[in-house]
């Protein structure tokens, strides 16, 4: 009887699963927003008369905040110090605000006149919101790759994170494969709209989900008053910057996600004028890593689970990363089936990584850092997510306009693959310099979660 009373909540497998599942319709939400602008790239040229550079600077604005205010970092502490539901709620609520703000940009002052900052006024303002909801889904992301630790330390943890990536993923590949049809049958706002709600759905779901969370915290609480494990202190930043393990996955981190996310948000727009792909499906295709992680991502992870090789993986993950843009560099491969079969390889590639990047990061640092390990991870990485998309906006419109149809630039891509494919050699080397590590100070990469 005393060992029944002892059972934790999150020690009944449909217990901790269906916590799981409530917080990935969070971020299924947030992948969504996320993405969801990116295939209308050439519609915001058309109809709101924006330019790649605006574009660039809005998908840019993603990261702004968490890059220049460090609005990650103090997202990380907040994690530690006050816990996954505060900093949940706090996050999901940001990302509600945020969006708001971008659809009231692109709706209530598509047509103002003006500039700030030598920018259109509705292009800052959407700007502004965007940058806020990416303050509020880093955050979120942070906190709930935390919950995944807690509620499945010592259990399927690396699956657990690949099922909610997986998870999150089908809010990409939603957004990607509607956000053209819905704003050709409706307005070109509306895949905002929808993004919007799904968001405040979210919401809901997250506060439906601490109350599972208080109560395990209930459960554990003696535990964790008898344990002579650390609590965070700030002294416990330094510890982590002084860890090589955390400068390696932080710079693959970056270089990978570098190679991926910016690249999709151009991604519609390249298979339609490079490989003449129809405008109703390029969204679709270009979402193909998405729906590929989706049914992959939990396989890698369960097999990182069972039999380890996380750093093998990552190197994997690189290399086929480097094929695949350099191949789209070649200006004389024009072909459609290529360029899909491509999109899938970088599915494969964007599923075989951070099911074993993001569990290793639980192997590196004790639990009392994780948030704010993760949280530093991912303001480097939002520097890349910053600056690349920036720097290619920019790349585009000075130095690869080649004509114009129907009111909107064509643009040559090579110069842009190229870009992306010397990023992709830079992380294959990190990759493998993070193997090296392993070995060297023994952080148990290659060895299987469960045992």
């Amino acid at each position: 009887m005393k060992e029944q009373n002892l059972k934790k909540l999150n020690d009944s497998r449909a217990i901790r699963w269906g916590a799981l599942a409530i917080v990935a319709f969070t971020m299924m939400a947030a992948y969504y927003v996320n993405d969801v602008v990116a295939p209308l790239k050439t519609m915001l040229e058309t109809d709101l008369k924006w330019d790649s550079s605006e574009f660039g600077l809005f998908t840019g604005a993603y990261s702004f905040l968490n890059v220049f205010f460090l609005m990650l970092i103090w997202g990380g502490l907040i994690l530690d110090r006050f816990g996954i539901r505060f900093t949940g709620k706090l996050a999901t609520i940001l990302m509600v605000l945020g969006t708001g703000l971008e659809y009231y940009a692109m709706t209530g002052m598509a047509d103002a006149t003006g500039t700030i900052l030598g920018y259109k006024v509705s292009v800052f303002v959407a700007s502004a919101g965007y940058s806020v909801f990416g303050v509020g889904a880093e955050v979120a992301g942070i906190t709930v790759t935390k919950m995944i630790a807690k509620w499945f330390r010592g259990k399927e943890m690396a699956t657990a994170m690949g099922v909610q990536v997986a998870l999150a993923r089908v809010g990409s590949q939603a957004a990607y494969a509607v956000a053209i049809p819905m704003a050709r049958a409706y307005e070109i706002t509306t895949p905002v709209l929808v993004g919007l709600i799904c968001l405040i759905g979210g919401l809901i779901a997250f506060f439906a989900f601490s109350v599972l969370d208080k109560k395990l915290d209930r459960q554990i609480e003696a535990e964790v008053d008898n344990s002579p494990e650390e609590k965070f202190s700030f002294k416990d930043v330094a510890k982590i910057l002084s860890n090589p393990g955390f400068w390696l996955i932080a710079l693959l981190c970056v270089l990978f996600y570098s190679c991926v996310f910016p690249f999709q948000k151009f991604a519609s727009e390249l298979m339609i004028s490079k490989y003449g792909i129809d405008e109703s499906v390029a969204g679709f295709f270009a979402g193909l890593p998405a729906l590929g992680a989706l049914f992959l991502t939990p396989v890698f992870g369960g097999m990182v689970d069972k039999r380890g090789k996380a750093a093998s993986i990552m190197m994997l993950g690189a290399a086929m990363l480097i094929a695949v843009h350099c191949i789209y560099a070649l200006p004389f491969i024009t072909s459609s089936w290529i360029a899909i079969v491509l999109m899938i390889v970088l599915g494969i590639a964007f599923s075989l990584v951070p099911s074993a990047m993001w569990p290793s990061v639980a192997k590196i640092f004790p639990a009392h850092q994780l948030g704010t390990a993760y949280a530093l991870i991912f303001f480097i990485q939002n520097i890349g997510l910053w600056g690349i998309p920036t720097l290619i906006g920019v790349v585009l419109d000075k130095y690869c306009v080649v004509g114009k149809a129907n009111g909107a630039n064509l643009y040559d891509y090579t110069l842009p693959m190229c870009i992306f494919t010397g990023i992709a050699v830079l992380s294959l080397i990190i990759a493998f310099a993070l193997k090296v590590a392993d070995k060297k100070f023994g952080y148990k990469l290659e060895e299987a979660n469960i045992k």
